[in-house]
């Protein structure tokens, strides 16, 4: 699934002012960097990275006033090209007028941040990063519980969505039924969200369609959660092998992130939300440094050489 997020996008989820170029507010941006000027501002250009936003701040336009209108017009020229999405100016500056006028004859938006240069850095970064990246859906069901993103995942039909309910009725917080798009927030998140249109909602066989949040409450969903942990529901047979001592952890890796898993039988008369509300505060108890099959087996061995000292 591939994204791209114009300049007016940008505008809308910022409180960035527009400067020059309201008209070319369509224009796409491609890479999820930011580059801010350096040593293009005294000529050299040879790798300059003219596609990314363009980022000024403080220190490069009181470098760019010690030239003359001349040099500024020749420089502002070259760092407008075609591809080049948009300016960003920090900190409510004003830009030099060749910058205005060398982007409004290439038809580049400059835009104005109230912030300090190194959080427009940071938060538009962090949204082309959430809106560029490289995207899939999975079928499940994800669920903030106890503050960690819990997947469920299952066959059609295992109940999935039933766990997730009763999972909300004890004040935990949907975030997708059903689908869930996940991309890569970094090397170590993983993330994910419901598709727009089905945002808040859930199907309850029988019952049909619901929308949690006119039944529960705003405080009972999230847009957006990282993805720490997958529970898997699987019918339970008796051919079937469960992990017992959860001493054996499996790990998918999903868009280059290892996410752990593990795998719930359903049998009748098991309450599936505790179950997975167990899985959640047992799996960040061993975030934490403490796990109960670690210590069991630990203490299991000391017994056994306890008793094998009393038999000598």
């Amino acid at each position: 699934m591939s994204n791209s997020v114009t300049i007016q996008e940008l505008v809308k989820t910022s409180s960035y002012k527009i400067l020059v170029g309201e008209e070319f507010l369509n224009k796409k941006i491609t890479s999820t960097e930011i580059y801010r000027p350096g040593v293009e501002l005294t000529g050299y250009f040879a790798f300059y990275p003219s596609w990314r936003i363009q980022l000024m701040g403080q220190t490069e336009l009181s470098f760019i006033e010690r030239m003359t209108p001349e040099e500024r017009l020749v420089i502002m020229r070259r760092l407008c090209q075609k591809e080049t999405p948009c300016f960003i100016i920090s900190r409510n500056m004003t830009p030099p007028i060749e910058l205005i006028k060398a982007c409004q004859e290439a038809g580049i938006p400059i835009l104005q941040a109230q912030s300090k240069t190194t959080r427009v850095s940071s938060n538009v970064t962090n949204l082309l990063e959430s809106r560029l990246a490289e995207r899939i859906s999975m079928h499940g069901v994800l669920v903030d519980v106890f503050g960690m993103g819990v997947m469920i995942t299952g066959d059609s039909g295992v109940g999935k969505s039933e766990t997730a309910l009763e999972l909300i009725q004890k004040g935990h917080r949907l975030v997708a039924d059903d689908r869930i798009d996940l991309y890569q927030h970094d090397e170590d998140t993983l993330m994910g969200e419901s598709p727009p249109i089905l945002r808040h909602l859930i199907e309850i066989r029988g019952i049909g369609i619901m929308d949690v949040m006119t039944l529960f409450g705003a405080g009972a969903v999230k847009q957006s959660n990282e993805v720490n942990l997958i529970v898997n529901l699987a019918l339970w047979t008796k051919e079937k092998k469960f992990e017992r001592l959860g001493s054996t952890e499996e790990v998918v890796n999903i868009l280059d992130v290892q996410i752990p898993k593990i795998t719930v039988p359903v049998k009748t008369g098991r309450n599936l939300a505790i179950i997975v509300e167990m899985a959640a505060m047992n799996f960040r108890a061993k975030t934490m440094g403490y796990n109960a099959a670690e210590t069991f087996e630990r203490n299991l061995d000391l017994l056994i050489k306890e008793n094998s000292k009393e038999e000598d």
